[in-house]
């Protein structure tokens, strides 16, 4: 009887997985394709993935357009090029034609295209950031109530949308971003005081404890996505002991070391027992670097919507920069720390992983499928820009190398750096499989 929805969402997993692959490969092999024409390099073949062809046509420029059976990724062949990964002349390009190859292209033509794919990716991913953050927008200031997220009766409140919030129990607020710091100044009671001004008067009105135990994200592949919480959760018990804030949440978890806790949840009117296990968890600092703590994977925010006004395109942009740099930064640092052994190496995902988690962001929501689209962009940019032969930061290392000695390396050289570049990728790909599903599942 498990057998069908088991299966059903193994399926929807997989889609996601390749839908979500499928538009970050496109995007890549695109920036290889159209610098490529830009810079008079000929593209014989653009395929979005390998195998069998299921799908073809020719475009007015010679190049054929292509969709094989196996989603896995996609390659651009350039003419000339003995295999889809550039390396190598087939042997049967004209003289005329030499100018119109890869081997045969100037340096900084070659440099360009090479160097595309991995640029293409990061403007993805700074386009998604950009337009996540102006589909949202930010918090008006002063922070002004919207309305109220789906809670208990008990939890009612007499506020107002359009109630602009002065003051919680006497605490001021200077700014949106005092909210983060909030449950840290005001006393850890279930009703408190809120200071408005509504219409124009200043009042004082009662609403729940301003950062509820609600769930308002749920971290894929953690404790908690394996429990089946979702977002607007309400947790009002932990082991049959009362809760109504999430700072108790955090402390009980934190408390437990590891040990299974019963969370008692409010769910659309209904209520829900579930057993869930903290896992150890490395989370980077702001400072730098990375801590261990005991979570579950939920994240909690205040217990209304945020008023929100519109962000102009230039500062959306900017804020999707800063958000691609923050990406690239921890992971970058998430490496170092996994290759020094700071940190579990349950912080690499492999193909099992990043199909799990586009699964789970899938189930989220539209947006938050879409801004996972953005940050695995991201990564697949930062991968590909590795000075491991096979990958593109391998073919401009190549290049580096005949910028600085006037002279290409050796066909022999290439193919055995290649042979160990891809033999390195193999390798960290069936650890990554093995880390995914048996050491760390």
């Amino acid at each position: 009887m498990q057998f069908v929805p088991m299966f059903g969402n193994f399926a929807f997993m997989i889609i996601a997985f390749v839908v979500a692959l499928s538009v970050i490969v496109a995007i890549h092999e695109y920036g290889h394709y159209i610098v490529g024409r830009w810079c008079g390099i000929h593209a014989e073949v653009f395929s979005l993935g390998f195998g069998p062809v299921i799908f073809r046509r020719v475009d007015k420029h010679g190049t054929t357009w292509q969709i094989a059976a196996l989603p896995l990724g996609g390659f651009v062949k350039f003419l000339g090029d003995a295999n889809a990964a550039s390396v190598g002349s087939d042997g049967q390009v004209s003289e005329a034609d030499l100018r119109r190859t890869m081997l045969g292209a100037p340096l900084w033509a070659r440099t360009a295209t090479v160097a595309a794919g991995p640029v293409f990716n990061f403007v993805l991913a700074i386009a998604i950031f950009a337009g996540s953050i102006m589909f949202q927008g930010r918090s008006t200031d002063p922070l002004t109530f919207g309305e109220m997220r789906p809670f208990p009766p008990s939890y009612a409140s007499d506020l107002r949308a359009g109630d602009q919030v002065l003051s919680v129990e006497g605490v001021m607020f200077n700014d949106p971003e005092r909210t983060a710091v909030m449950s840290d100044l005001v006393p850890l009671r279930e009703r408190l005081d809120y200071t408005v001004l509504r219409d124009g008067s200043q009042m004082t009105v009662e609403g729940p404890y301003f950062f509820p135990a609600a769930v308002s994200s749920v971290s894929p592949r953690s404790a908690a996505d394996d429990a089946d919480i979702k977002v607007d959760d309400v947790i009002t018990a932990i082991n049959g002991d009362p809760v109504f804030a999430f700072s108790q949440v955090q402390a009980v978890v934190l408390e437990a070391d590891g040990a299974p806790l019963v969370f008692t949840i409010w769910r659309d009117g209904e209520t829900l027992e579930k057993t869930i296990a903290p896992r150890r968890v490395d989370l980077p600092n702001p400072e730098g670097g990375f801590e261990t703590r005991w979570l579950i994977g939920i994240s909690g925010t205040i217990f209304f919507e945020e008023k929100t006004e519109s962000v102009g395109l230039f500062t959306a942009i900017s804020l999707g920069a800063q958000g691609l740099w923050d990406t690239t930064t921890t992971s970058l640092s998430a490496m170092q720390h996994i290759l020094f052994g700071k940190i579990s190496t349950c912080n690499l995902s492999g193909p099992v992983g990043i199909a799990e988690t586009s699964g789970s962001m899938a189930e989220q929501g539209a947006q938050s499928f879409i801004w996972f689209i953005g940050a695995l962009s991201a990564a697949v940019g930062l991968i590909n820009l590795f000075p491991i032969p096979v990958l593109d930061g391998g073919h401009l290392v190549f290049y580096a190398y005949e910028a600085v000695t006037r002279r290409k390396p050796s066909d022999r050289a290439v193919q055995v750096f290649m042979f160990v570049g891809l033999s390195l990728i193999l390798t960290l790909m069936m650890f990554t499989i093995l880390n995914d599903t048996i050491l760390c599942p």
